[in-house]
């Protein structure tokens, strides 16, 4: 393919990934969702107009480990530590219940099958998809509701934050167990091995960032060097220990968070991924979603398959939450709050086909959960907060 190519499919994919996004917006919903709509658009399934190329799933590739760093980032270690075991254990049923919720969903649709076969591991993978969480939405609403800072609206944020970590460390284990290599015993180990060794050399990397931080404060040769480090612990976990690159990426944002010029890394990070790697990833996602497969079966799948990731999380952290002492009416804004979905589900689901876990069919099932998720969340916790308890507005 010619070279000059190159730059029309990228002037094709962020104007109409801008387009679509701040559509999506208009109508209340995620930009990503309209990005990944501008991907469909003008792929193979409709207009044509861009085909799916190494250099697009190189360029989406640097996107989403970079999306990972930059939530890693975000994250604060000092709210992660403090969130206590009751956010850790609604985080904890927050990923089991979803994930045992998609794989009975996949074997019950399409019949169970023998571990280690592609049937096995699509079902696996189908759960794993639905243990991801993404709050932005849920934060905007509680923001907007003046409920951010209460006792439920902390407690979703910390689950939420567990749940992301939790969410990697299921996909690292078994995104292993698809190696035809591998065992569960060594998958484990591996992964056991990875955290050990980024914790190791994560400290020393953090010590030495404080030193830079200090002797060239708020300069571009702190977030460039960042960028070193997320690419390189990306690289490093793929290549040498079987760990997802995304995984490496996020532990480089986490080993960084704490240190002073964290918001400026990431601000850095957040401009590339914005302008130019993020809409590439979100539209290749649609180019590889192939509407000329839908069915009627397929459709239905896509529907039950929306029901039992809401509905799944509902019932994880809801219980939880009743069993940890919450009232029901909290219990129920802490599971409607931790059911939105959002990037990381694309991530995991875009990581799923990578490696052949799944097929680019099942993206409109994601596409659709997101979409939903993210409208009918911000209306039911509304309501649920607008409930009277005892005479007074709940907590």
């Amino acid at each position: 393919m010619e070279t000059y190519v190159l730059f029309k499919d990228l002037a094709i994919i962020l104007v109409s990934a801008k387009l679509c996004g701040l559509a999506a917006a208009k109508l209340k919903a995620p930009q990503v969702v309209g990005e990944i709509i501008a991907g469909v658009l003008i792929g193979p399934s409709i207009l044509g107009l861009v085909q799916q190329t190494e250099f697009i799933s190189g360029m989406a590739e640097i996107g989403v480990v970079l999306l990972m760093f930059f939530a890693g980032l975000q994250t604060s270690l000092r709210d992660l530590m403090r969130t206590g075991w009751k956010a850790l254990l609604i985080a904890c049923a927050g990923v089991f219940v979803p994930l045992a919720g998609g794989y009975l969903l996949y074997c019950l649709y399409y019949g169970f099958a023998p571990n280690g076969s592609s049937q096995f591991y699509s079902a696996l993978f189908t759960g794993v998809i639905m243990t991801a969480t993404s709050v932005s939405i849920t934060v905007a609403s509680l923001q907007e509701l003046g409920f951010l800072k209460s006792e439920t609206g902390t407690t979703i944020m910390s689950a939420a934050i567990i749940d992301d970590v939790i969410g990697i460390i299921v996909l690292t284990f078994v995104v292993g167990m698809k190696d035809p290599a591998s065992d569960p015993t060594a998958v484990i180990a591996s992964t056991a091995l990875f955290f050990a060794a980024a914790i190791v050399f994560g400290w020393l990397i953090y010590r030495l960032f404080l030193y830079l931080d200090k002797r060239w404060p708020h300069t571009r040769r702190i977030p460039i060097l960042g960028f070193v480090v997320a690419f390189s612990m990306a690289y490093v976990a793929e290549k040498y220990f079987g760990i997802a690159d995304i995984t490496g990426a996020y532990v480089a944002g986490i080993v960084l968070c704490s240190i002073k010029d964290s918001d400026y890394i990431a601000r850095k990070v957040d401009v590339s991924s914005y302008m130019l790697f993020a809409p590439v990833f979100f539209a290749s996602i649609g180019l590889k979603t192939s509407i000329d497969d839908m069915t009627p079966a397929l459709l239905l799948f896509c529907l039950l398959f929306v029901v039992v990731a809401l509905v799944t999380k509902i019932i994880g952290c809801g219980a939880m939450s009743k069993v940890l002492g919450y009232s029901t009416n909290d219990a129920m804004k802490i599971g409607v709050g931790m059911m939105t979905r959002g990037e990381v589900a694309l991530i995991v689901a875009q990581k799923g086909l990578a490696v052949g876990m799944i097929q680019a069919k099942y993206f409109t099932a994601v596409i659709l959960l997101i979409l939903v998720s993210s409208v009918i969340t911000p209306i039911l916790l509304k309501i649920l907060y607008a409930k009277k308890v005892g005479g007074a507005q709940a907590a």
